[in-house]
């Protein structure tokens, strides 16, 4: 076995991303370029200034910036500039399958259609898989500070995009937002045929985990961290091999942790949940999927042996057919031999 080092290790790992939002990859210097392109004014005279804004004490403050952000996008060929970045970025850290989520209705409130959104994100992952070999799925999300009746319309306008969209998910404000609130909208979704996932228990209670995975049926819960407040979700959890799709570099950033070196996942690891590594809004937190792990790796001091865990739960838990899961596991685990 070769001594590589913890970095060259992570590096060349094969990889899988699975809670990532494609409008949190906005990088301050893509978003000038736009905004300009646009004639899109930005409250910021610089890329450095924009980037000195990036600092949360919540998830709101977070959210209040990452609205802010988007309102530059504008034409099909802004959501393909904006994606096409996000692949080769991962590319060149070795991810080699994404599945991403999509906020629709930051767009349409903005009323740019529905269309130029999808078209412009869809294209951009075909080429990636045709020329990064990156193969993908697509999330759509409902942002749950919105109502029912919103969730709704954009559900009707994904429906002609059936075959691009995967999946059905639930982000923004959790606080005072809880799963049960779209139960009835998750509800149509499922009959249409979309997969669910949602987030829940970051900064909400683990009851919203609960109602995530008992009213909505998800087949993910992303974030999750506070499972671990409940003993009988945790058995729950593991009995169902139930993924956890937690983003280490976001819990600190968003003061979900105040310390790495406090990140549940190794306890996550030990109880035997199915706990995977993302990132979540790269962009804004400071680390894309290489990050994530080096900087758990380096707080956690994770062994070569739980990064391969992490990295082989990942594929588990992702809608990669049963034979591409085998093979992308199988490649793993011949890389942590050699390695």
């Amino acid at each position: 076995m070769n001594t590589i080092s913890i970095e060259q290790f992570i590096q060349g790992i094969p990889k899988v991303e699975l809670h990532l939002h494609i409008e949190g990859t906005f990088e301050p210097e893509l978003m000038f370029e736009i905004a300009k392109r646009n004639n899109k004014k930005i409250a910021y005279t610089s890329v450095d200034e924009l980037k000195k804004a990036y600092s949360f004490n919540n998830l709101q403050e977070f959210l209040d910036i990452y609205y802010a952000g988007a309102n530059v996008l504008i034409q099909e060929q802004d959501f393909y500039d904006l994606t096409w970045a996000y692949l080769n970025k991962v590319h060149e850290q070795n991810v080699v399958h994404v599945e991403i989520f999509f906020d629709p209705q930051t767009h349409t409130d903005r009323d740019i259609s529905f269309d130029t959104v999808i078209k412009g994100i869809h294209r951009a992952l075909e080429d990636g898989k045709k020329q990064l070999g990156i193969s993908f799925k697509l999330i759509m999300s409902f942002l749950r500070h919105l109502d029912e009746t919103s969730a709704f319309n954009t559900l009707q306008q994904a429906l002609p995009y059936k075959d691009w969209i995967s999946a059905v998910g639930l982000d923004s404000s959790e606080l005072g937002n809880p799963p049960s609130k779209f139960e009835r909208v998750f509800a149509k979704a499922r009959e249409e045929g979309f997969l669910t996932v949602a987030h829940a228990g970051e900064e909400g209670p683990s009851e919203y985990i609960w109602e995530a995975l008992d009213l909505l049926k998800v087949t993910r819960i992303d974030h999750g961290n506070r499972c671990l407040d409940d003993t009988k979700l945790v058995e729950k959890l593991v009995n169902l091999q139930m993924p956890l799709t937690v983003c280490p570099l976001s819990n600190l950033e968003l003061k979900v942790v105040t310390d790495l070196k406090d990140h549940p996942i190794p306890e996550m690891m030990e109880k035997n949940i199915l706990v995977t590594v993302n990132s979540d809004d790269p962009a804004y937190f400071g680390g894309y999927m290489n990050e994530n792990y080096l900087e758990i790796s380096k707080a956690l001091h994770l062994s070569k042996q739980q990064i391969t865990q992490l990295v082989i739960n990942s594929f588990k838990a992702s809608w990669l057919s049963d034979q591409d899961k085998e093979k992308r596991i199988a490649q793993v685990e011949a890389y942590f031999q050699k390695n």
